[in-house]
């Protein structure tokens, strides 16, 4: 790892200081916002270092000053499983994070679930989130902070490469085939991705050392997906040594 690391990249040395560093983070950004009068809008992801992220916010001594009756959470990418499957981002969240929070439940947008009101038409389910998304955030949704993973393959929401998920247009696209199971997935599109303020991914292990390297070099967005993601205001990546290790 170089010595002299581009700007928009920190680097922790373990997972645990990684969450850590990422939940301190983000709550004097939403208290910022909210001193500034504004009700942040946040994009949430899942996995196993997203999950410690949020563990790690209840940790944070100056949670209490953020109003959280008073943020609008979103999801990036969702599994179409049913709402009581353990794969589900949203349910890691509800029992990591938001179930300890006095969260507003009208503020928490859960993609629908495949026994939800669109059944298994994951289109539908689909449309009714970009509709969503319309309706809480105008016809050009815009986030202050949106928290992505990246996978070892260089995937990023549940948008894989090569596949045409990365190309579609609009706000929210219906997965398919995804090389990784489930195979019919809920994504935010690329487009939409790179409507925040920040964008800000978060990764650990050396599995995914590689995956970062070619993020952060790559120009190819259908090869390495979490190559195209940008924030409007600046793009920042946490990293552990380990997921560090190759830049």
């Amino acid at each position: 790892m170089s010595a002299d690391l581009p700007r928009g990249i920190e680097v922790s040395p373990a997972p645990e200081d990684l969450a850590r560093s990422v939940a301190e983070r983000l709550v004097r950004t939403l208290v910022r916002i909210q001193a500034e009068g504004g009700i942040p809008s946040v994009v949430l992801t899942g996995g196993t270092i997203a999950e410690a992220v949020h563990r790690a916010v209840l940790d944070v001594p100056d949670q209490a000053e953020v109003d959280w009756a008073r943020v609008e959470v979103w999801f990036g990418d969702e599994r179409f499983v049913p709402a009581g499957d353990p794969q589900r981002n949203a349910l890691q969240a509800r029992d990591a994070l938001l179930s300890a929070l006095p969260v507003e439940a009208a503020r928490v947008h859960e993609m629908p679930a495949s026994d939800g009101p669109y059944g298994d038409d994951v289109d539908a389910a689909a449309s009714a989130y970009a509709e969503e998304l319309r309706r809480a955030l105008g016809p050009s949704p815009r986030f202050d902070v949106l928290m992505l993973g990246v996978g070892p393959d260089g995937h990023c929401a549940s948008l894989f490469p090569h596949h045409e998920g990365v190309q579609a247009p609009g706000l929210v696209v219906a997965v398919r085939d995804s090389p990784k199971p489930p195979p019919t997935r809920i994504s935010l599109t690329m487009e939409l991705l790179g409507q925040a303020d920040e964008v800000w991914f978060v990764a650990a292990g050396g599995g995914k050392a590689q995956a970062v390297h070619d993020a952060l070099t790559s120009d190819d967005v259908d090869a390495v997906p979490a190559s195209g993601p940008k924030g409007r205001q600046r793009t920042l990546w946490f990293l552990d040594a380990e997921a560090a290790s190759r830049l």
